[in-house]
This record gives structure tokens, C-alpha cells and sequence, in this order.
């Protein structure tokens, strides 16, 4: 059988990152820049004011206190988006708002806490040093820095300082977009009646959320039944929108296996056995012109989910021009023993949470985080998955590993 390892090298080897496009900021959120983005001017363009205030000299505040407030007239107002050239003169102050800019001959802002709040004259209790409460251009950005490299993720922070240097669109890989089709004649619509020997189709609800809080764009389609020419026409009918497809079920080695039918003739996509628990029949490969990649899972509900934390996950993370690996894994002590199968990699669902019953890395102080097996491991589990956060991984050759040892998590 074919490694876990080789398998997800195979994937990475084939999937390319998305080409970049120009995307209005309102439709960048989770792409990935594939430009420099530099800032045209300074940030903040001028200096202005930290906070609402007067406009000093800080020579002509430099005795004030409580016992002794510094008396000075109020000349006039300067508010955020005054365009106006203004001025201090000695012995006189300008009452200011937050991100006014500050009247030539002004070196300091004296809070408006500081002072009686007067405006005509105004009391000052507090010195104010140079400089005070005053937010000087370029402070943030120079002109020409580079705010944001290509292969940045674009995130709420990101945007901002695009917006902020005057971006309104920029070059980048945008989010891929994935249809999700299961397979089986035995699968029926959420809120339907269940006839013998129907279940309700579960799979795609579960891949489409997985697609979309790994920063993809997904897209649910009806499952269908068991006929390879009836996936066949409901998949050519998706490719046209779609960056990625992902199936689950009809790969295995029995009969009615529509995926496996429809696709093996095409020559572009390879099923294979996997060396890995739940999970082990698996498919890829790439349709069409375009080069699409299409992931064909099991369809047991667990063994489709595992296979999508392993493969497609990172698959988009690539797709998406971010970095791409295997699964990042944290170190835990199992709370009971563990059993797993000779000659393949198992990935046991499980509680990760630190000593104690708490969140897992909350308190690094109180010691090594622990994990606990659920009850259920099998494929079709699906409620012992629903309450599980980890994947336990167990390697290839260790069939038994007793309570307290040390194993490698998934975090879910």
C-alpha cells in the first residue's frame, strides 16, 4: 500500500496555486497577495493629534499645576478634516480633536483632562513636554515602505492597511472555489423521510464547512445515485465553475462503485490503497484543460473527513499560494491505552485538552497537554467524531501503545 507521506507528496506535486486576479478589497478576505503592496505617503500623512486636547507651545505650559494652572486664551477650533493651514501663536492655544492636524508652531497637545475644558480661556494643570499626544507623520509607515509582501494572507488587520495606503484593489491568488458531490443510491435529502435502507446525506455538509473554514469558497451539489453515467454528467456540468471537486464515496472495491467507473478510463486519476486507518481506499488526480483537481474520498462520514484533513486541506493551502505541508501535530499523553492495526498509520479521534480538563495550551505551566480516545472509532461514527477536537496518530509500526505514552495530535 501507498503511504500516507508519498500520497500527500503526490497531491502537493500536482496541485499549482491559483493564478492571481485583481480583487476589489471588498472580495479580498482570505486571498493571498502575490504582489508587494508599498505605501504611496507617509502614514500618518501629517502629524496630528492622539487625542482631544488644546494645541501648546511646551514652553509656554511648562509651569502649570494643580496649585498653579497656567491661564492662556483659546484662539480658535481644529477639527479631523480641517484642510485649513493653521498656527499657535505664543502665549495662546488651538482646542483640538483627535486626529486634527497640528497648527504650525505647536509642539504639544495637553488632554483636555489636564484642564477646566475652558473655550474661550483654558485652565492648564499639567506641563505638557514636546511631543506629547502627538502621532508624527511616518511614524507608522514611510513613504515607499513596503506595508505587505506577496504571500501574505489576506485577514481584517490586512485590509485595513490596504485601505490605508489607498488600495482598492489588489493582485492576488484568490480563494478556490470547490463543488462537493457524494455518491450512493442510499442517500436522501436532510428533512426528507427516511425509506428501508436510506440514510440522510451527511458528507457534503460536513466537506463544505471543511472547505470553507480552510479559506475556501464551496459549493454543495445533490447527491446522486449509483450510475457512473449519471456522475459523469452531473461532474462535466460542474467543472466549468469550479477550481476543485471533491467526491466521497464510490471508490472502493465492490461493486456499484460509480467514481471509481467513470473516472479510472480517463487515465488522469489514480485509486489507490492508502496505508492509513480510517481512510484506506483514495483517489486523485486532474480533469479537463484547465487541470482540475478533483479529491476522491471514501465515503464512510469519518474516513472522508480524516482524508480531508490530511490531503485536501493542504491541497488548498497550496492552491491558495500559502505554504503546504502535512497537518501541523502537538505533542500529548494518552489518557488510556491505544491499539492500531500492523502496517498502517491510524488516526484515532480524540479529546485533546490540557491537565486538569482545560483548554489544551491555556496553561502551559501546568504541564503536557493530554488526549483521551473517544468512545466509537469507527468509520461510520459520526456523533464520536462530532465530539472529538484531535486526531490521535499512531505510527505504522507501533500496534499498542500503553496509557501515559506520548503520541502526536492533530489538532481539529
Amino acid at each position: 500500500m501507498k503511504t500516507v507521506d508519498a500520497h500527500l507528496a503526490d497531491i502537493l506535486g500536482a496541485v499549482r496555486p491559483l493564478d492571481p486576479v485583481q480583487l476589489d478589497l471588498e472580495s479580498a478576505l482570505g486571498a493571498t497577495l502575490a504582489e508587494d503592496v508599498t505605501s504611496p505617503v507617509a502614514l500618518p500623512p501629517f502629524d496630528n493629534s492622539a487625542m482631544d486636547g488644546y494645541a501648546v507651545r511646551a514652553e509656554d505650559v511648562a509651569g502649570a499645576s494643580d496649585d498653579g494652572p497656567v491661564v492662556l486664551p483659546v484662539t480658535l477650533d481644529v477639527a479631523a478634516g480641517d484642510t485649513a493651514r493653521r498656527a499657535v501663536e505664543p502665549g495662546f492655544v488651538t482646542r483640538i480633536m483627535t486626529g486634527a492636524p497640528v497648527p504650525e508652531g505647536a509642539d504639544a497637545v495637553v488632554p483636555v483632562e489636564w484642564t477646566d475644558g475652558g473655550t474661550v480661556k483654558v485652565a492648564i494643570r499639567r506641563p505638557a513636554p514636546p511631543g506629547n499626544a502627538i502621532r508624527r507623520s511616518g511614524e507608522d509607515v514611510g513613504a515607499g515602505e513596503v506595508v505587505l509582501a506577496a504571500g501574505t494572507l489576506i485577514g481584517p488587520a490586512q485590509l485595513g492597511i490596504l485601505a490605508g495606503v489607498g488600495r482598492r484593489a489588489v493582485l492576488a491568488h484568490p480563494r478556490p472555489r470547490v463543488v462537493v458531490l457524494s455518491t450512493g443510491t442510499e442517500l436522501v435529502e436532510p428533512g426528507t423521510p427516511l425509506g428501508h435502507g436510506q440514510i440522510w446525506e451527511s458528507n457534503s455538509y460536513t466537506l463544505v464547512a471543511a472547505v470553507r473554514q480552510a479559506g475556501g469558497e464551496a459549493y454543495r451539489r445533490r447527491a446522486v445515485g449509483d450510475d457512473p453515467g449519471e456522475f459523469s454528467a452531473t461532474l462535466n456540468a460542474l467543472l466549468g465553475e469550479a477550481d476543485a471537486v471533491i467526491t466521497s464515496g464510490g471508490i472502493s472495491m465492490g461493486a456499484y462503485e460509480p467514481v471509481k467507473e467513470a473516472l479510472s478510463p480517463l487515465g488522469t486519476v489514480r485509486f489507490e490503497k492508502v496505508a492509513m486507518q480510517p481512510g484506506m481506499p483514495q483517489g486523485f488526480g486532474l480533469l479537463g484543460d484547465r487541470r482540475i483537481p478533483i479529491f476522491t474520498l471514501p465515503g464512510n462520514p469519518v474516513s472522508s473527513y480524516v482524508s480531508f484533513v490530511l490531503y485536501v486541506k493542504p491541497a488548498l493551502a497550496r492552491m491558495r499560494g500559502l505554504p503546504a505541508g502535512p497537518p501541523a501535530t502537538v505533542t500529548a499523553t494518552t489518557t488510556s491505552a491505544l491499539r492500531s492495526p500492523a502496517g498502517k498509520r491510524s488516526f484515532l479521534r480524540g479529546v485533546l485538552s490540557a491537565p486538569g480538563g482545560g483548554t489544551a495550551g491555556a496553561s502551559p505551566a501546568a504541564g503536557p497537554a493530554v488526549v483521551a480516545p473517544v468512545h466509537g472509532q469507527g468509520s461510520h461514527q459520526l456523533a464520536a467524531l462530532a465530539g472529538a477536537n484531535a486526531l490521535i496518530v499512531v505510527p505504522e509500526d507501533v500496534t499498542d501503545l500503553p496509557e501515559g505514552a506520548v503520541v502526536e495530535v492533530i489538532p481539529l
